[in-house]
This record gives structure tokens, C-alpha cells and sequence, in this order.
């Protein structure tokens, strides 16, 4: 066993391609796991993934924990393993008693392919495996493979899930977490934040998905009953009346249509939200409001008067956002080349207020006064 433990040790690196640890012992656990190395932040990180009743398992660790983690599972649960790096292999068998018989073997034919492999982006849900729920929402094929007019559906899903990444340190595990996602759609990214958040990172959570169309809802009810997802649920219901919880952790709202956003943002302030992740759509409201003789010579063009509107519109709630005490950032979603409505405002509660001074001049010259602006005041006023 030590000397299987250095040959690990020495190919837990750049060049590792990936390892299989199979032939279990007990009937308890999956029926294999496979390791692969990514970068994270600078940071060598290693993914395993566990099989088992048609699911997989993911959990991320680096080197040294990741050595002995795979030295617990081939003392306690399996008995055969098989290390494929760029240039070599290694196979072995490990006794009851910890004794490995080792086999290598040089692999130099593969260089080329893997050395590809390798310098592939690393996405937290991988795209060589099959994840149940995207299977069934038509992304992958049972196989794991993506389908091709899926792959950006595939990127955006990818890409929120890093950002929910992000705010993990924010979400609290000691306690069951209420998420609500607004105008859910047809869910992907609300399956995709329960799978990431209960099945990959072991968080308790509660989430919600409500959106107006009674069809959606139900056949999102149906599919989460199928993957066996108790703490997710599709509500028919407006963001605006909806009253179903007194306490939420998590807001998200994708693409909810103009004033919509409003309504999710004012009420994850009222339940004061540790976070909010909302990517407005379709700014009408401020389109129709926008004016000023400084900027007149070029809101003249519709065009130009429609982004400008939208960027003040997100601008404005962002400030409102930290006058409530949030850390606000303004991040892209995804490229522009897929939709234009690619901002995403993310805000952590923070507790500590700042107040723009130029705010209520900017509100005040152009003649924008929105609907959360209203809200808030309201709430303040009661």
C-alpha cells in the first residue's frame, strides 16, 4: 500500500488523465468512482464521482485529502484501481489486509488525446457524465453526452452554477435553507440549484419554483417527483401577491419581465435575504420614463434609448439594493452573442447601508422613478 500511495501522490497532477476505483467490497456503496483533476481559481483541485442507482455523486477535494480519501476507499469499500496519466498507467489489486499487487504500463499512444482532454474547461456539472435531471429536460443524452443544440443551455446552466458557488461561504448549513426561485420557467437552472446545493454539497434546502403557466408548473412538479427531489416544489402563482413564506434565505429571479423584477427584489428585501441573484429582462418600465435635455441628442435614437434605459434600470436597483444594506456587484451572465439581457445583479446582505449621494439628483434629471424605488418606500413608510 505505501508504494501505491507514492505512485498517487507523484501522478496527482496536470498529466493525470483520470482514476477508476471499482471492484467494491461491501454492497453499500457505489459502483464506482472516478476522479479527475480541474483547476479552480489557480488551485489543482480534484472531482470524485460516485456511482451509484443511476446517480451520481460529486465531492471536490485537493491532493493531499484527495490521496488519503482514495486510501479509505481501497482500504474500506473497493479493491481494484486504475490510474491513467498522459503517459502511463497503473492498475491494482488491494487485499483485505492492505496489500497492493501493482501493474504499469506505458500508454504514450493516448498523449495527444488526453493532453486535449485535459485542457477542456472544467465544468461543475461535467459533460461526460450523465446528470439525471438533464437527462430528462432533453440536455444530455442518457449517455452523458451533451446534445449539440443543447451545449448553450449546457454553458448557461454551468455559468449560474458558478455563481452560486461563489455565495456558498453566505449560505448556512447548520439550519434548512428556504430558496425561492421567481418566474422559474420550465426550471432548469431550479433543478440545477437543487442538484448542485442537496445532492453535490449536502446543503438542507427547501426550494420553491413559481411561475404563472399552469402547464409548466405541473410538468416541473412531476419531473421532480421522478428524480426524487422532496425539498423541491412548483407553485402556480404572480411574484407580486405571492405570500407563502414568512422567511427566505435565497431569492432568484432569471429573466422575470420588467416590473416582475421589482416585486422579487422588494420582497427579498422585506425577508431580508442573506442573497439575491437576479437577472432582469425587458426594462420597459424606465424606457417609457427616460428623458433629459443633456441626453436628448442621442435618446432620439430608439435603439440607443432602449440599452441606456435598461443599464439605468439595473444601475438604479443595485443602489437601491445597498441602500438596504447588500454588497451589490453587477456581473455577465453569459456572452453577449447569446442574449442581450446578460446582466446579473448579485447581492449579499451585509447589514451596513451606503447611500449614493448622486441618487436621488440622477432619479430626479432624468426623470426615473421606478417601481422598487416605490415599493421600498412604501415598506418604509408602513
Amino acid at each position: 500500500m505505501e508504494r501505491l500511495l507514492k505512485i498517487l501522490d507523484g501522478c496527482m497532477n496536470e498529466e493525470l488523465v483520470q482514476i477508476i476505483i471499482s471492484n467494491k467490497r461491501k454492497a453499500d456503496v457505489g459502483k464506482k468512482v472516478v476522479v479527475r483533476p480541474f483547476e479552480e481559481k489557480g488551485k489543482l483541485i480534484f472531482q470524485f464521482a460516485e456511482y451509484r442507482n443511476n446517480q451520481v455523486f460529486h465531492v471536490n477535494k485537493e491532493k493531499t485529502e484527495a490521496v488519503y480519501y482514495m486510501k479509505e476507499l481501497l482500504c474500506q469499500s473497493y479493491k481494484q484501481i486504475e490510474i491513467i496519466t498522459v503517459s502511463c498507467s497503473y492498475s491494482a489489486l488491494v487485499s483485505k489486509k492492505g496489500k497492493a499487487t501493482i501493474r504499469s504500463r506505458q500508454t504514450e499512444e493516448h498523449k495527444k488525446i488526453e493532453l486535449s482532454h485535459n485542457r477542456k474547461k472544467s465544468y461543475i456539472l461535467p459533460e461526460d457524465e450523465a446528470v439525471p435531471f438533464l437527462v430528462e429536460l432533453g440536455v444530455q443524452t442518457k449517455e452523458g453526452k451533451v446534445i449539440d443544440k443543447k451545449y448553450k443551455k449546457f454553458r448557461q446552466i454551468n455559468r449560474f452554477l458558478e455563481f452560486i458557488r461563489d455565495v456558498l461561504p453566505e449560505l448556512r448549513k447548520e439550519k434548512k435553507l428556504t430558496i425561492i426561485d421567481f418566474g422559474c420557467g420550465k426550471s432548469y437552472l431550479t433543478f440545477a440549484m437543487y442538484h448542485y446545493l442537496k445532492i453535490m454539497n449536502d446543503y438542507n434546502v427547501r426550494m420553491i419554483g413559481l411561475d404563472l403557466k399552469k402547464d409548466v408548473i405541473r410538468n416541473c412538479n412531476l419531473l421532480a417527483e421522478k428524480l426524487g427531489y422532496d425539498d423541491l416544489a412548483f407553485l402556480q402563482g404572480d411574484i407580486s401577491s405571492y405570500e407563502g413564506v414568512s422567511e427566505v434565505d435565497m431569492v432568484v429571479t432569471l429573466h422575470a419581465c420588467d416590473t416582475a423584477t421589482d416585486y422579487a427584489l422588494d420582497k427579498a428585501v422585506r425577508w431580508g435575504a442573506d442573497v439575491i441573484l437576479s437577472v432582469p429582462c425587458c426594462q420597459h418600465e424606465m424606457n417609457r420614463q427616460i428623458s433629459g435635455e443633456l441626453l436628448q441628442p442621442v435618446l432620439k435614437y430608439g435603439i440607443l434609448k432602449e440599452r441606456i434605459a435598461a443599464l439605468m434600470t439595473d444601475g438604479l436597483r443595485a443602489n437601491l439594493l445597498e441602500q438596504e444594506g447588500y454588497e451589490v456587484q453587477l456581473l455577465e451572465f453569459i456572452d453577449m452573442e447569446h442574449t442581450p439581457k446578460n446582466i446579473l445583479i448579485r447581492a449579499v446582505k451585509r447589514y451596513s447601508v451606503s447611500k449614493e449621494k448622486g441618487y436621488q439628483k440622477l432619479c430626479d434629471e432624468m426623470n426615473l422613478h421606478g417601481t422598487l424605488e416605490r415599493l421600498l418606500e412604501e415598506r418604509g413608510e408602513k
